[in-house]
């Protein structure tokens, strides 16, 4: 099925901003194979939700080589007019994987940015969207982690980011404190605990 069993889009939600009555949504595609198979030691059911038995992961998996059969983008974030329901702009969001950038069947192409799956929330502000990514990468200098993004909100154009050393696991909160605006993100993944990681301009 596609989009996936998680989505298209799913509880990180979006945001809506109340002056021009856009709304801004993250939304993934992934192919998922869901089957029903007879197993009468898990299930007095004559079908559950499950894979044939005795068919190794490889065998299941929808890819050709470790590579989507679907086209990118794979993560965007999408700007709709709520009045007409016409999409305004859409863009990738998520920097490429480091196992598809690193592919050798795709050695010498220019890889766009394609998006991440995952689940991510949005933050509109007066004149910024802001989102954080799914998953990690390697960055040019060899670390690894994710990014948080901010785009013009009225174009889509990518107008900052700041390197966090997880990828995002809930979306993004804002607040003022003695007159200054955070953000605040929840970040974690394998390898890396939970927690909250907060930024501000500086001065």
């Amino acid at each position: 099925m596609l989009p996936s069993a998680g989505g298209g889009a799913n509880w990180p939600g979006g945001s809506v901003d109340p002056e021009t009555d856009i709304f801004y949504q993250y939304s993934f595609t992934q192919v998922t194979s869901l089957g029903l198979v007879n197993d009468p030691e898990r299930s007095d059911m004559n079908f559950i939700r499950g894979n044939p038995p005795g068919v190794p992961a490889p065998r299941r998996a929808l890819n050709i080589r470790g590579l989507p059969l679907v086209k990118p983008p794979w993560g965007r974030i999408s700007a709709i007019d709520l009045e007409t329901g016409d999409i305004l702009w859409q863009i990738a969001h998520g920097e490429t994987p480091d196992n598809v950038r690193n592919h050798p069947d795709l050695a010498g192409l220019d890889i766009p940015r394609t998006g991440r799956i995952g689940r991510v929330g949005t933050l509109v502000t007066k004149t910024l969207l802001i989102a954080a990514e799914p998953g990690t990468f390697t960055t040019p200098s060899g670390a690894v982690g994710a990014m948080l993004r901010a785009y013009d909100k009225a174009t889509g154009e990518e107008v900052g980011a700041v390197y966090m050393p997880a990828s995002v696991s809930g979306a993004p909160m804002t607040y003022l404190h003695a007159g200054r605006q955070y953000i605040v993100m929840a970040i974690g993944g394998a390898g890396f605990p939970g927690e909250l990681i907060a930024y501000r301009l500086p001065g």
